[in-house]
């Protein structure tokens, strides 16, 4: 038996959507039926899908794959075709390598750890807010191993989901303006206050993804630390309670921008928030009930389900 992620209906016989990768009943198979978000993308003004059933009969041009296939190096076949549909997964190896020339190949080059040259490369700072490029690489930046494997954990289970959700190219918007949004709003506070702000992390863009979350599907299911089943809006709703009281209870002191950037996770939040609800009415009662993981379209495999 499986549940349908519209309705909760128990049937022997599910659909898997191959866009999205959710599993509906008879009822909600349609793309149109569950809000799938490959509707947005797909260009076939009826709007229904194609099966792809006869892409392999009566076009040689197709199956020998003409010029205009291979310039598009992100189509299908083409270099980048398996992160058509896999942005999340692109972004956490992206943060995976940063991470490696954070620790390994810039001090192997005799800039250490914290230094003018390692900070002016890897961390957003109000000593250097007009350096345009650590707005990007900050994100993908971390500050130890654990700093790192919290924000991939985050990503790889609820990054996916949400890409589904709005596409990749969109994803892809939302996780870099939220997280250049949440470190400035960062830097912004510390020039306010007068205090030091060194920023890199994705955990910005990270509270952005949830926030969109809490908004699509509030009634994801999730485990806190593997073991205590909650919502995603209840596990929303506790890291932005706890970043609050943070900020709160060190306003004024020393320390307030140091450690944890709690105001940025708040920034990344408010960021996911504002975009979930405008898009809550297009993915609405599509919202999986449970985590959906593995490739995308664009990979080997198709979509995959995490039980």
């Amino acid at each position: 038996m499986a549940e349908c992620d519209v309705c909760g209906e128990q049937v022997n016989m599910p659909y898997d959507c191959g866009s999205c990768g959710g599993t509906y009943c008879g009822e909600h198979r349609l793309p149109e039926s569950h809000g799938c978000p490959g509707l947005e993308q797909w260009n076939d003004p009826d709007p229904v899908f194609d099966s792809g059933f006869d892409d392999s009969v009566g076009d040689a041009d197709r199956s020998g794959g003409g010029l205009g296939d291979r310039l598009n190096v992100a189509g299908p076949g083409g270099p980048l075709g398996y992160f058509r549909g896999n942005v999340a997964y692109l972004f956490l190896a992206v943060s995976v390598v940063v991470f490696g020339f954070q620790f390994v190949i810039v001090p192997a080059l005799g800039f250490g750890f914290e230094s003018d040259v390692w900070r002016s490369l890897f961390t957003l700072s109000t000593a250097n807010p007009e350096y345009v490029w650590t707005w990007v690489t900050s994100i993908f930046a971390h500050g130890g191993p654990s700093h790192l494997l919290f924000n991939a954990i985050a990503l790889y289970f609820f990054g996916p989901i949400v890409e589904r959700q709005v596409g990749s190219k969109r994803f892809a918007a939302l996780f870099l303006v939220s997280g250049i949004a949440a470190g400035l709003g960062q830097v912004g506070l510390g020039l306010v206050t007068g205090e030091t702000a060194n920023v890199l992390g994705a955990s910005g863009a990270i509270m952005a993804i949830m926030g969109v979350l809490s908004m699509t599907a509030p009634e994801l299911k999730v485990l806190l630390f593997f073991v205590i089943p909650m919502s995603v809006r209840t596990l929303t709703v506790l890291f932005a309670g706890f970043s609050i009281f943070a900020v709160a209870s060190n306003t004024g002191g020393p320390g307030l921008l140091s450690g944890v950037a709690h105001f940025a996770h708040l920034v990344g939040l408010f960021v996911g928030l504002w975009y979930g609800n405008r898009i809550k009415g297009r993915v609405g009662g599509g919202g999986p009930r449970q985590l959906n993981l593995g490739p995308g379209r664009g990979g080997p495999g198709g979509p995959g389900r995490f039980p």
